[in-house]
């Protein structure tokens, strides 16, 4: 019997998670986990209790918005941002843990990730954003590319 590592374990369950997204352009899942226990998942789209997108449309299609710009048109939450806010709503603490995502952050999240105090990120598709990438390196948490 052939196992996963644990990086590939927790990227198998992202793409799970991933399955749960709500947006029209890219479907993200994200889990954070500490000490090899998952803590928090989350994936992308529509806020708590809002329309999906499905249903309103997505405004960054209309305009023909390029991946990684005008992210304020965006009507949907990011996975790497609904998995930290999860840990804050439920009191989980995330400090020095792995975050595991379908796709690289933007510098949007990236930033929330540096202030949640993850110390890692482990993601399988690449995203156009050099300014996450500058502050990924800046504040020193280890960026894997999981192939």
């Amino acid at each position: 019997m052939i196992r996963p590592s644990w990086d590939q374990y927790f990227m198998d369950i992202c793409a799970v998670v991933a399955s749960r997204s709500t947006c029209l352009r890219r479907q993200v899942g994200a889990v954070i986990v500490k000490e090899k226990r998952l803590l928090t998942s989350g994936y992308n789209g529509a806020p708590q209790g809002l329309d999906h997108c499905e249903i309103t449309g997505c405004l960054r299609n209309e305009q023909e918005v390029p991946s990684g710009q005008r992210h304020e048109l965006c009507r949907g939450t990011h996975a790497e941002q609904n998995a930290i806010v999860q840990a804050a709503l439920h009191g989980v603490a995330i400090a020095g843990a792995t975050l595991y995502c379908t796709h690289q952050p933007c510098s949007g999240c990236t930033k929330m990730i540096i202030n949640a105090g993850i110390k890692r990120v482990v993601y399988l598709h690449a995203y156009p954003d050099k300014l996450a990438e500058q502050l990924l390196r800046s504040a020193g948490i280890e960026c894997v590319y999981c192939k």
